[in-house]
């Protein structure tokens, strides 16, 4: 049995909100988004905690948000201070490990797993650092896998931090709604609503091959997760080769319209992802991926050499050809890298 791994999830509160929040303190305690400056077709890329209070969240139109919260706060997007700040945090991680998988630019996997110290004092030193440096807060998990991590780094946010000990998984998946496990939304909720199943521990009952009769291949992950298991290693020095942003959406997207808008704010995050540690890659793809309400997925993808929004709009129309009657439950968008040893011999004319 392998030995029992410590990782640290840690994932920055309200990242792009909260800095520009650092940057005009007269918006302190105010409701504030980040996104598109149009309030017909922009979208919110974040919202902090004052403006999630009146319903606003990350893809939402603007128009919308006003709606909801009319003296809402709308900043424009300013990537380059968000990686910047990006920069900074990674510096502060590598302090403690060289095991860091980022996720985007305000969320990574460390594996400290080689420190003495307990994974809660390691989390907390972390976060202490950031707010010290950066004066910017961050929540934290820590957990023996990656995904009870991440889970738990969601159970005392903001500004804080959660533990799940070894000994502890059995009676911590229990009561853990089934929601929590990666990649069930809301269809797949009702779904498991409708076989009796909303906790984990409920979840426990089904045998594999029911589990995957219902869900396919899906069957499985919801098997392992359910219980805990995770054997997915913290790898930061792994040859990518892909990079892409997706979200699970509550409602199913019933329109290419709508589609085309929570495209938008997909792109905006890609191209930051991108930005923040790929610089030296070479794009030889674009792709848009969409998975259905049924569960079945298509990909649509084209070559490129970089993020074009036009390029990705034309992807998403053909991949939504594809989808007869059902709605679309996700949308993601991507690139494919051409390989490191191809883009070197491109770049010597070899």
């Amino acid at each position: 049995m392998p030995a029992a791994r410590t990782i640290v999830h840690i994932d920055m509160d309200c990242f792009y909100a909260a800095i520009e929040v650092r940057e005009y303190p007269h918006l302190a305690g105010t409701p504030v988004a980040v996104g598109g400056r149009s309030t017909h077709r922009g979208v919110l890329t974040t919202a902090n905690y004052e403006a999630r209070k009146f319903g606003c969240r990350s893809a939402m139109p603007a128009f919308k948000a006003l709606r909801l919260c009319p003296h809402l706060t709308i900043l424009p997007v300013r990537f380059d201070l968000y990686r910047a700040e990006s920069q900074r945090i990674q510096g502060i991680f590598e302090a403690f490990t060289g095991l860091i998988e980022p996720l985007s630019l305000d969320e990574a996997y460390l594996d400290v797993t080689h420190l003495r110290s307990r994974g809660g004092h390691v989390a907390a030193e972390i976060r202490a650092r950031i707010f010290e440096e950066t004066r910017l807060t961050a929540s934290a998990g820590i957990a023996p896998n990656k995904f009870l991590a991440k889970v738990a780094s969601d159970l005392n946010k903001p500004n804080g931090q959660y533990e799940v000990l070894e000994a502890e998984i059995p009676a911590f998946m229990q009561d853990l709604p089934a929601t929590k496990i990666w990649g069930v939304g809301k269809r797949t909720a009702e779904r498991l609503e409708a076989l009796g199943v909303r906790t984990c521990g409920d979840l426990q009952c089904w045998k594999l091959p029911a589990l995957t009769r219902e869900f396919g291949k899906f069957g499985l992950d919801l098997y392992q997760l359910c219980r805990g298991q995770d054997d997915r290693l913290v790898l930061p020095d792994r040859e990518r080769k892909s990079v892409s942003t997706e979200r699970t959406f509550s409602e199913d997207v019933t329109s290419l319209h709508d589609g085309m808008e929570k495209l938008e704010s997909i792109l905006e995050e890609l191209t930051a992802d991108l930005a923040s540690g790929h610089t030296d890659r070479r794009i030889a793809k674009s792709f848009v991926k969409l998975k259905f309400s049924d569960f079945r997925s298509t990909t649509a993808e084209c070559a490129a050499r970089s993020v074009e929004p036009d390029a990705y709009g034309r992807l998403l129309e053909e991949a939504w050809s594809r989808r007869g009657e059902q709605n679309v439950r996700l949308i993601g968008a991507g690139v494919r890298f051409a390989s490191m040893c191809v883009a070197e011999q491109l770049e010597l004319g070899v």
